[in-house]
């Protein structure tokens, strides 16, 4: 590998550079045509139709609408799988750009179109001058935001027909400089669970009150009790969010409604806290319920696991990014996100690493849609990453799959 000191291009980047324009159309149009979680059609027809004509093995239709692409080279024993996702959200755009989308309430307001466009450059790059000696396997991967796309991959067999003895995904991060990348062994992400709290108590007329047991008096009282989980039960080094995020109760100023209801979201980086937040939860809800003569019901959904890179899979990753970009763009041990992936799922399957890659910081006065953040109506993916992405993805792929 080159040493960190260097400032030459490398051969890869500067590769993929010179092929940037075809991409960027490819990314353009991906982003004016989005498609929500499961209903990547066109978007996976594309990809489908692009690998095969690179000479892929094209698997269709794995999780509904996720595309695997296999490339095999030589007689190693190797199987790499890199992942890129798919879907929009449902999101009004707001950018004014020439390539917005053109459905309405729906865009690419996370860079999906980035990542799939990034993996597709690699492919094309691979399937032309790829020097490596094992398989590699490329997933298009539909319905992250939310929906467990991975999940349903899974299900469907993604790792028994495509095995993987390392994984790697890839997502942009405002707020980095453009084409830098970031790197983090250990909890990355943050779990996300999903919590309805519904408080029943005695309706009644609001003149009356002490002929009724209030349940907006008792879910007022626990919505600022829920607080103390994080304060007062998590242990202060430790990373935990509990968010009220809805409370819905009566409709008249003269009544006390039976009911009243919480919808929370709750996040956590270690397993063990994700579940005492779960415990607290539950138990403040239902003894806080008590205290006002009230009942508790709780429907706790879990949903994405914690990310957890894997250590020797991210000093690999860390490797083949200092050497493609050098110290100076290059972060070794990013901080931890409190956002979630459903990429989680795949790693607690099979070993690997989930890394970033910068959208830009601001400087580019000429747009601000690079450095405002993802699940922005404003946010667009920056076409100057593309490069970079692909060229990383192809120089990892020929790292991996060695003799």
């Amino acid at each position: 590998m080159r040493t960190a000191e260097s400032t030459t291009v490398h051969p890869f980047l500067r590769a993929l550079t010179t092929g940037r324009d075809e991409f960027t159309a490819i990314r353009r149009d991906i982003h004016q045509h989005p498609e929500l979680g499961f209903e990547e059609h066109r978007t996976s027809a594309r990809v489908a139709t692009l690998l095969e004509s690179w000479g892929y093995r094209v698997t269709r239709g794995l999780g509904g609408t996720g595309v695997v692409g296999q490339l095999r080279r030589g007689e190693g024993n190797k199987r790499l799988g890199i992942r890129a996702d798919m879907d929009a959200l449902p999101i009004q755009e707001a950018t004014g750009l020439p390539h917005a989308s053109c459905h309405t309430g729906v865009m690419h307001a996370c860079g999906h179109d980035g990542h799939t466009a990034m993996l597709l450059a690699a492919a094309k790059h691979l399937a032309e001058n790829g020097r490596f000696n094992g398989t590699l396997n490329l997933i298009f991967q539909p319905a992250e935001e939310g929906l467990g796309g991975a999940l349903k991959m899974m299900e469907d067999g993604l790792f028994e027909r495509f095995p993987c003895d390392a994984i790697f995904a890839m997502h942009n991060m405002p707020g980095y400089p453009v084409g830098h990348l970031a790197l983090r062994d250990g909890p990355a992400m943050a779990s996300s669970d999903y919590v309805g709290i519904t408080v029943h108590g005695d309706g009644g007329h609001g003149a009356m009150p002490h002929r009724a047991a209030d349940p907006v008096v008792a879910t007022s009282s626990l919505v600022m009790a829920l607080q103390t989980i994080v304060s007062r039960n998590v242990d202060p080094l430790q990373m935990a969010v509990v968010t009220v995020g809805a409370f819905h109760a009566g409709e008249a100023n003269n009544v006390i409604p039976p009911h009243a209801s919480l919808r929370l979201s709750v996040r956590a980086l270690d397993r063990d806290v994700r579940a005492l937040l779960r415990r607290r939860i539950t138990e403040l809800a239902q003894q806080q319920a008590a205290s006002y003569d009230c009942t508790a019901e709780v429907d706790y959904r879990a949903g994405y696991s914690v990310l957890v890179n894997t250590p020797a899979e991210t000093d690999f990753a860390r490797r083949v990014a200092l050497e493609l970009l050098g110290a100076d763009r290059v972060t070794l041990q990013a901080p931890a996100l409190p956002g979630s992936e459903d990429f989680a799922f795949m790693l607690e399957k099979v070993p690997g690493c989930y890394l970033l890659v910068g959208n830009g910081d601001g400087t580019d006065a000429a747009f601000s849609g690079h450095a405002c953040m993802v699940h922005n109506p404003g946010y667009d993916f920056n076409d100057a990453a593309l490069p970079v992405g692909a060229a990383y993805w192809a120089l990892l792929t020929e790292r991996f799959l060695t003799d």
